[in-house]
């Protein structure tokens, strides 16, 4: 038997001892998840404040010896960060607008309409999902080296294509046409939420004389903001990190986005140095490992910042997907 602090007395039960065991176990494993996710991310915050000599020093693990800030120096300048921060945030944000908007159209019309070959072109959707982008890269850098609409451009351009290589475009028509970046994934989360939607609302609004996109714009627009926000969020985040299209299409600008400028941030940094009279000979493995963690922890600082401001929504957004629970 306990005895609380208010006086009261608990017998200690088989199903209470049970009841504390597993409180304990599920502490365990939510710290072990914790640790798992976040120890990456503390590993890099740790090696984008030591020197190159802790790196090389075995009794060095998370705590540096030899605490510098040269390493964000050197990394905001080869980077040329606050400029590249702007052009990355304008190109993530337009392009998750555009896939917002473009997969919200889709993913209702999935959600609430029937027209021929409505379930083939939905599989299309999910083989989005499933198909990595390495398959169709070169496709698609053809595509946009050689850019044609149906014969048009040839016709006004004396025969020729045009290339919409280091440019923003080849971002901004794979947005609209929903073919981007996670664009099946957004369109399944979509119809999802949509699907669960009372369709009382929609039938009140056409007895009103509402038609079907005065409907979509007045009712369902407004009952959907978390979902919306979520959605953009995504986009947003996977635009903001993403190597694989943005070393495709823009890696030969000279205005470079944040994953372009994060790639070649060593190798910035090192002729940036010797430029200014240095005599760094060689891009040590040490030097790689400072400049990649430094330029990593500058990349996800603003992400961090955004969802620190838009987090009840985006798990509000969640929960009301129909993917989880």
């Amino acid at each position: 038997m306990i005895i609380s602090k208010t006086g009261i007395q608990h017998k200690i039960t088989p199903a209470r001892i049970g009841r504390a065991l597993w409180s304990l176990v599920r502490g365990v494993i939510i710290i072990g998840i914790c640790f798992t996710i976040l120890q990456p991310l503390f590993v890099k915050l740790s090696v984008s404040f030591m020197s190159e000599q802790d790196l090389l020093d075995s009794a060095v693990k998370y705590i540096p010896k030899h605490f510098t800030l040269g390493n964000y120096k050197l990394a905001l300048k080869g980077m040329d960060y606050w400029n590249s921060l702007s052009r990355t945030f304008l190109l993530s944000a337009g392009v998750a607008l555009l896939q917002l908007c473009s997969c919200m159209l889709t993913a209702y019309g999935f959600a609430r309409f029937r027209f021929p070959f409505k379930k083939l072109l939905f599989g299309c959707v999910i083989l989005m999902l499933i198909v990595p982008p390495q398959i169709i890269m070169l496709p698609l850098y053809m595509h946009f080296r050689f850019f044609d609409v149906f014969g048009l451009i040839k016709a006004f351009n004396h025969g020729n294509p045009i290339s919409l290589l280091k440019t923003y475009w080849p971002f901004v028509i794979q947005a609209a046409t929903c073919t981007g970046f996670k664009n099946g994934l957004f369109i399944y989360m979509l119809r999802q939420f949509f699907k669960g939607m009372p369709r009382e609302l929609e039938e009140a609004a056409f007895m009103d004389g509402c038609n079907k996109f005065r409907t979509f714009i007045r009712i369902i627009l407004p009952s959907s903001v978390p979902m919306m926000v979520t959605i953009f969020l995504f986009g947003f985040v996977w635009q903001w990190l993403d190597s694989f299209y943005t070393s495709m299409y823009l890696a030969q600008m000279q205005s470079k986005v944040i994953p372009v400028a994060l790639d070649s941030l060593a190798a910035s940094v090192y002729k940036e140095y010797n430029n200014f009279g240095g005599s760094m000979n060689f891009v040590s493995p040490g030097f790689v490992s400072m400049m990649n963690n430094t330029g990593t922890i500058l990349a996800i600082v603003p992400l961090i910042i955004l969802y620190i401001i838009c987090q009840r929504y985006f798990v509000e957004g969640i929960e009301r997907s129909g993917i989880v629970g």
